[in-house]
């Protein structure tokens, strides 16, 4: 049964069933080997994909590995207009080496305890988050993976998770929440093209039990209706500022 996806997103597939393992080690080998820093790989896509869970699962079996959440980042900012802190404060840092230990503005201003922090000697550090491979820092990323998801599914997800959280309010208040957000982010993610530079795509909806230890993957799209041209390229070098 196909995906039901947002108007402009391109569809993927086919579709196999891999060993997480398996996948970890394609993108580790998509991110090379750079010296004196930590692989930095994003996971990307729309909201209740299951970013979360996949970058966690990754990282319980990449040794010497870190999530940073883009969420943490995002909090009290204005809605998508956070790049720069990612890119400056968190990437930067991280390409050069340095152990990172940051508290956004917005936990100071509001006394938000605690900090982003990725240990001294990582090896590799998973960005997840929708917006976590911003085309303009996409020279600071080295391997991006796309979680495309049901677009029912996922609403369902993430309204049932928001109200089991005590978030925004009763279910009706959620779902209108979530509609309201679900306008920026597409619009967001319809300027930023996520899958354009993936190496991998993760079905974030698969159909049947998978159990824990495995995924779907398909290559990314080569081509999607009203892209422009240079679809297929995966990674793209640009500037550092919000969109």
């Amino acid at each position: 049964m196909p995906m039901t996806l947002p108007p402009g997103e391109p569809e993927a597939g086919p579709w196999r069933r891999v060993p997480l393992t398996a996948l970890l080690e394609l993108v580790l080998t998509a991110a090379g080997d750079p010296r004196g820093r930590p692989r930095v790989i994003a996971v990307d896509d729309r909201g209740a994909a299951g970013k979360s869970t996949l970058a966690a699962r990754l990282c319980a079996l990449a040794p010497a590995s870190a999530v940073v959440h883009t969420d943490d980042l995002a909090w009290h900012e204005p809605l998508f207009a956070w790049g720069h802190l990612l890119a400056d404060d968190v990437l930067r840092p991280l390409h050069e080496g340095r152990t990172l230990s940051y508290r956004p503005p917005q936990w100071e201003r509001r006394g938000r305890d605690g900090v982003i922090a990725v240990p001294a000697g990582s090896d590799v550090v998973i960005v997840e988050g929708t917006g976590a491979s911003h085309r303009e820092h996409g020279d600071l990323i080295d391997a991006t993976v796309w979680v495309p998801s049901d677009s029912a599914e996922a609403e369902q997800r993430g309204i049932a998770r928001d109200v089991a959280a005590g978030e925004n309010g009763d279910p009706d208040r959620a779902a209108a929440f979530w509609h309201e957000w679900m306008r920026e982010e597409l619009a967001f993610l319809a300027r930023q093209r996520p899958w354009r530079r993936a190496c991998v795509v993760v079905n974030g909806t698969p159909r049947g039990r998978l159990g824990t230890d495995h995924v779907e993957i398909a290559p990314p799209p080569t081509a999607a209706a009203g892209d422009e041209a240079g679809h297929g390229v995966r990674r793209e070098a640009g500037g550092t500022g919000a969109p």
